[in-house]
């Protein structure tokens, strides 16, 4: 007699509900296509159908302890000396962009530059003696002769300056005196030759104090007498392009040298100097005389001449630049000083190649760029560098025009090739015969790569 199966409800509910509806109907369909069988007559629909359930559950789960196939690993690359070949398709070539290398041609270079005065042409006034501002005669945008009034100021040390004249003019009339009188009472006998000798040295005396002390009014523009009235004047003709006092202002002659404004500024805004910041390889192109243009942001589209006059003999060691100095025309007065532009000065051609930037990588102390030679075919290449720019790269020697250079994900290759190099060691060593010696091989294993 066939025995009665009795699952647990317990067990048959758990089944019934982990399952979805849907994959339940579906895996009954393809395990029972004739319908559920009658395993025990009398058997309730429930309990078969839970029965069927377990059946198909263990057809299924039966091939779950078995491990997927997992997908093959892609063959890495293979190094050959300084060359790296990929195998075909491999999903790393789709990571390169290879460009080919150009000719140069006449090279325009593009560098920051910022105007300034024509210093052969400016004069900064500073007052050369503590005062108070008490008048102003001038101001910024006047166009002044030499030797105009600009402003007067009250001095209680030209008032000093100006008693000490007064005094050693007085000295100078006095020694004058004695010495008249000494000299005709030596002539009638009645002083000693000695008192002549010591008025004439007195006189001597006398007179060199008083011409230091007019040279030292004219130094300050002063007149005769004591007013302590210490007028500021221009030195030279142009127009007034600064101004930095006004009335009141106490004004003190150590408020003077770098970085202190001065009082007045005049200058000839018609000539302005233009200062470049250029690199060291770019001054073959900025010799004394070349000429090139410069652009401003306040002049979009407009371009204006300057010739280079002279170079800094120094280079500057925190920014690695060189001051150029040019000189540009401004009759218009569109320019105006530490105006910032650019200068844009063309260079000549040259035998060299041009790649981009990215495509040159540093190895230690040498320069490379990856050359491709063939399909999945890259060349570690050594090169000369002529120029290195932000962008562009001048190569003077190791690439040809027209060669594919990899000019995206160089680094990538580099470690690829190195990594190859470095597995080169472990392959060659797992080679080795099987009677070698084990210590030898252990040591050659811990020995240090160089």
């Amino acid at each position: 007699m066939t025995p009665r199966l009795t699952p647990h409800p317990h067990t048959l509910r758990c089944l019934l509900v982990s399952l979805p509806r849907s994959a339940l109907r579906r895996a009954l369909k393809r395990t029972f296509p004739e319908g559920l069988p009658e395993l025990v007559p009398g058997m309730s629909a429930p309990l078969v159908l839970a029965l069927a359930a377990a059946l198909v559950l263990s057809l299924g789960l039966s091939g779950c302890d078995r491990n997927e196939a997992a997908p093959a690993a892609e063959a890495p690359p293979v190094a050959e000396g300084q060359v790296l070949r990929y195998p075909a398709g491999h999903s790393q070539l789709r990571l390169l962009r290879v460009a080919p290398a150009r000719s140069e041609t006449d090279a325009e270079l593009q560098l920051p530059a910022h105007v300034v005065w024509d210093e052969s042409r400016t004069q900064r006034l500073y007052a050369p003696l503590a005062g108070r501002v008490e008048q102003l005669s001038a101001d910024v945008g006047q166009t002044v002769q030499r030797g105009a009034l600009l402003a007067r100021l009250s001095s209680a040390d030209l008032g000093q300056v100006q008693a000490d004249a007064a005094r050693a003019l007085a000295d100078q009339r006095l020694a004058a005196q004695q010495l008249t009188r000494q000299r005709e009472l030596s002539e009638a006998g009645i002083v000693a030759r000695r008192d002549l000798e010591q008025a004439e040295a007195d006189s001597a005396r006398a007179n060199a104090e008083a011409a230091r002390a007019r040279s030292r009014l004219s130094l300050y523009g002063a007149a005769g007498g004591v007013d302590q009235q210490l007028g500021l004047r221009a030195g030279i003709a142009g127009v007034i392009v600064e101004r930095n006092l006004n009335p009141g202002a106490e004004i003190r002659p150590d408020q003077s040298g770098p970085g202190v404004p001065a009082l007045f500024v005049i200058s000839d805004p018609s000539r302005l100097w233009v200062v470049v910041d250029a690199r060291e390889n770019d001054l073959a192109a900025l010799r004394p005389g070349t000429r090139f243009t410069l652009e401003v942001p306040a002049w979009p589209g407009r371009a204006f001449d300057a010739v280079v006059t002279a170079t800094a003999d120094a280079i500057d060691p925190a920014t690695r630049s060189i001051k150029v100095r040019a000189e540009v025309d401004n009759r218009e007065r569109l320019l105006k000083a530490e105006m910032l532009g650019s200068a844009r000065v063309r260079r000549p051609r040259a035998d060299d190649v041009t790649v981009p930037a990215a495509a040159v990588l540093l190895d230690g102390d040498r320069h490379l760029v990856f050359v491709q030679t063939g399909p999945g075919v890259f060349e570690a290449r050594p090169v000369k560098v002529a120029r290195l720019g932000a962008r562009e790269a001048a190569l003077a020697g190791g690439v040809r025009p027209g060669e594919p250079i990899v000019i995206d994900n160089a680094l990538l290759l580099a470690r690829q090739l190195r990594l190859a190099d470095d597995a080169t060691p472990a392959a060659a060593a797992g080679s080795a015969p099987a009677g070698a010696d084990t210590r030898a091989d252990v040591s050659a294993q811990r020995k240090p790569r160089g």
